[in-house]
């Protein structure tokens, strides 16, 4: 998934030769130093939030963007490429197991049948619209997909978890998470103004903040902004549409394999990519509505949970090319645009029409 291409032409055999001996020296180092280097990313991160009006993006969107200009203006070591990829994959699995210390199923049963409904049919349509209106608009198959999830499911964690299967480039999974920022965050701050206008009750304006807005934090601030009743309900509505989040990558890695086998990939190959950590997500969703966790221990979870998700994308950060992120040019940016209107037009219809 490294996005350096290390060597890349030159011809020298002398050159070549101190390459195979210098790697697996550097196999070697071990995770350490790039584990080090994501943390003090992440740091930095949590640093800048203190920064006034920098508070309204989450940690996790400015390890990201700390990452890439580290990596594009410093350059990542090799020595850390271990520890960076790492925390792309272990940890972000963990994060999302941990995830499911977030939601119960009493939750999930408070949204209301109809509540449920509203956020399913949302989610699929606006995944099937996006994927398609992605082939329309010729934007590659792997990152329309990256940005029907994170704006379909919670942002940049569907988009960090649907990558587990789709397997697309740091580059495409770094545009994506930059798409659902930047519309979710429009919407955080449009959503609000529009309550009045629309003459949402509170209890409608907050399922359509939690049907549609990306990430669980765009939500909070949007749908409190409209009240207690309000932000409590769309705080809600937005965890059962997380769990949504299990079920939509055992499929899309079921129809990765289909696809696999369709073009002749040997059958070892061709296997559905089993995402044992999206199992471990709703295993904790089971302990956490069945056991009284005590709160301290949840919101001690919650945050470690942010700083897990934070490195991860701190290490994709550090594997991204500004280079290439400008080479795929505006599509995605507005295939992106068009799934959050898209969501929030058709959520919006399905609650005038049910609720």
């Amino acid at each position: 998934m490294s996005s350096i291409l290390d060597a890349q032409g030159v011809p020298a055999a002398s050159t070549r030769s101190t390459h195979r001996i210098v790697a697996p020296q550097e196999a070697h180092v071990g995770i350490l130093p790039g584990l080090v280097l994501v943390a003090v990313i992440v740091g930095a991160a949590l640093a800048l939030r203190q920064i006034p009006g920098a508070g309204v993006l989450s940690p996790m969107i400015l390890a990201i963007l700390v990452g890439i200009t580290f990596h594009n203006v410093v350059g990542t070591p090799v020595r850390a490429k271990a520890g960076v990829h790492f925390a792309m994959r272990r940890l972000l699995r963990l994060a999302i197991i941990l995830l499911g210390l977030q939601l119960t199923a009493a939750q999930i049963a408070e949204v209301g049948a109809a509540g449920l409904t509203i956020i399913l049919l949302a989610l699929v349509a606006t995944f099937l619209f996006t994927v398609r209106l992605g082939r329309l608009l010729g934007v590659e198959a792997k990152l329309a997909e990256l940005i029907a999830a994170g704006t379909s499911i919670c942002g940049a964690s569907a988009v960090l978890a649907t990558n587990t299967v789709t397997r697309a480039s740091d580059e495409d999974v770094a545009y994506a998470v930059a798409c659902v920022t930047v519309f979710g965050s429009i919407a955080m701050f449009a959503y609000p103004l529009l309550a009045g206008l629309l003459g949402l009750s509170p209890h409608a304006f907050g399922l359509w903040a939690g049907a549609s807005i990306h990430e669980i934090a765009q939500v909070v601030a949007a749908a409190f902004q409209n009240g207690t009743q309000a932000g409590e309900f769309g705080t809600v509505a937005k965890l059962a549409r997380v769990m949504m989040l299990a079920p939509v990558v055992i499929a899309l890695g079921v129809m990765a394999a289909g696809r696999a086998r369709r073009a002749g990939t040997p059958a070892a190959q061709a296997r559905p990519p089993v995402p044992w950590f999206v199992l471990g997500f709703v295993a904790l969703v089971g302990v956490n509505s069945l056991i009284a966790i005590p709160a301290d221990i949840k919101a001690a979870v919650a945050f470690a949970t942010t700083l897990l998700l934070s490195a991860a994308l701190a290490a994709m950060g550090l594997e991204t090319d500004i280079a290439k992120l400008r080479a795929k040019g505006l599509r995605p940016l507005m295939l992106a645009l068009a799934a959050s209107l898209f969501i929030a037009g058709f959520s919006l219809a399905l609650i005038e029409a049910f609720i």
